[in-house]
């Protein structure tokens, strides 16, 4: 409903009721030189005028809908079946609030409660919480959580891990009286060498992301074997979508898995808001991070759900919590569970399925074009890199002129100006990979 200001007789009626003479009277404490600061406002737009402007300034947005996208980087272009946004959109769920009080909040429960169990279904550990903030969060919180069972500061990640889940965690062990020491990426992997010589009996945890920020899978087999024999823990992030088609960090042996969200029926929505997911072995439920919904009886033998573990701040004693995440991204986690209910497993493993094929089709059909090459032999999912001869934010511009976006190339993230980070998922049809082909050959050549 369009906002309506008070007319002159409303602002009348409310200073005669409070027995002030004028407006000026009612902010009379503040000073005047502060009172009304000079905003230089354009003049008031009618509501038609104004929608006008806004809708005027959308248009500029570039998006998924308007061009060939090939971004990826952990915001994924999907295929999302139309009745999560519409189940989702219910009354009883987009306006539900942190379930505090049990009897009240079964219907928001019961669904946190199936979500957990698809988590560990999917990721084949023992248990999950309630969901995180995103990706990011739960990575750092893991290895809080590593650094809490292990009573050791040291840890180590992957520089291969996605650079702004990098930045989240030093900002999260920043002041934890932590050392964090990254392992070097070698042509897009981890270095092997540098694993094994930076693990010791001090590392609290090693931190992987399978497949990684360019795409490729990782060695977990050695990696696996050289966290295990120093007693590190081994925390892996994932693409869920991956592991419709990949071995789960469960049966890789993992103790933690974490990963983001947002494969699983949410939207881009220009970043988010997206959600996290958290899942570990069942020895270390207690130092989990967040909120877990359990599934009981009650005095009448019915089924009930509960908020079983609430390991935070204001539920217990502040130096017992182990984190200050105070809730779960309660929508976002419903819609993933929608998603994952409507595909089905046959239906999930279709879709890793055709990320894989679209990609690897893709990488083909690149690797015919002189002037570039793939950053690894390693194998991929949906992801890979290229390693152009010329800066690849250049080559990106002339695609962006063609209508497409081929994918991340600022050096920032991607560690150097000639790598271009490009993803093809299950939206892709045949004629849109042979058009991005066609036209990044053009470029190359041009």
């Amino acid at each position: 409903m369009p906002y309506t200001p008070h007319t002159e007789a409303d602002t009348r009626r409310m200073l005669e009721a409070i027995g002030l003479p004028d407006i000026d009277s009612l902010f009379a404490e503040i000073p005047a030189g502060i009172r009304n600061p000079n905003l230089d406002l354009a003049p008031a737009l009618s509501e038609a005028e104004l929608r006008e402007e806004i809708g005027a300034l959308a248009r500029l947005n570039g998006t998924v809908q308007d061009r060939l996208s090939f971004l990826g980087g952990g915001a994924y272009e999907r295929i999302r079946p139309s009745l999560v946004d519409r189940l989702i959109s219910r009354a009883e769920f987009c306006t539900s609030y942190t379930p505090y009080q049990a009897e009240v909040s079964q219907g928001t429960l019961q669904y946190v409660f199936e979500f957990q169990s698809l988590i560990t279904r999917l990721t084949g550990m023992e248990v999950a919480n309630a969901s995180m903030y995103d990706g990011a969060s739960s990575l750092a919180e893991a290895a809080l959580m590593a650094m809490r069972i292990t009573r050791k500061s040291r840890v180590l990640f992957a520089g291969t891990l996605h650079p702004r889940w990098k930045e989240t965690l030093r900002s999260y062990l920043a002041g934890m009286h932590a050392e964090l020491v990254e392992i070097p990426e070698r042509n897009g992997v981890l270095d092997g060498d540098s694993i094994h010589a930076n693990l010791n009996p001090e590392t609290a945890a090693l931190l992987v992301q399978h497949p990684n920020f360019f795409g490729y899978l990782e060695d977990l087999e050695m990696i696996g074997g050289a966290v295990q024999a120093c007693g590190a823990l081994w925390i892996q992030a994932s693409d869920p979508v991956s592991l419709g088609l990949l071995k789960s960090p469960g049966e890789w042996g993992a103790d933690i898995a974490v990963g983001e969200l947002q494969s699983l029926g949410m939207p881009l929505s220009f970043g988010g808001p997206y959600a996290g997911y958290f899942a570990c072995k069942q020895k270390f439920v207690r130092q989990m991070p967040g909120r877990i919904v359990g599934k009981t009886l009650d005095a009448e033998g019915k089924t009930g759900y509960v908020l079983t573990l609430q390991t935070r701040e204001q539920h217990i004693r502040r130096e017992k919590a182990t984190s200050n995440i105070c809730t779960n991204q309660s929508l976002c986690a419903l819609a993933a569970t929608l998603y994952l209910a409507a595909l089905g497993g046959d239906g999930f493993r279709e879709v890793a399925c055709r990320n894989a094929d679209n990609a690897h089709y893709l990488a083909e059909g690149l690797r015919q074009i002189r002037g570039l090459r793939s950053l690894s032999a390693n194998p991929f999912f949906n992801e890979f890199t290229l390693v152009l001869d010329r800066p690849a934010s250049d080559v990106a511009a002339r695609l962006k002129a063609k209508g497409i976006l081929p994918g991340i190339h600022d050096s920032r993230w991607t560690g150097a100006e000639n790598r271009l980070v490009v993803c093809a998922t299950e939206t892709k049809k045949k004629q849109d990979l042979d058009r991005f082909i066609e036209a990044f050959s053009e470029v190359m050549a041009g």
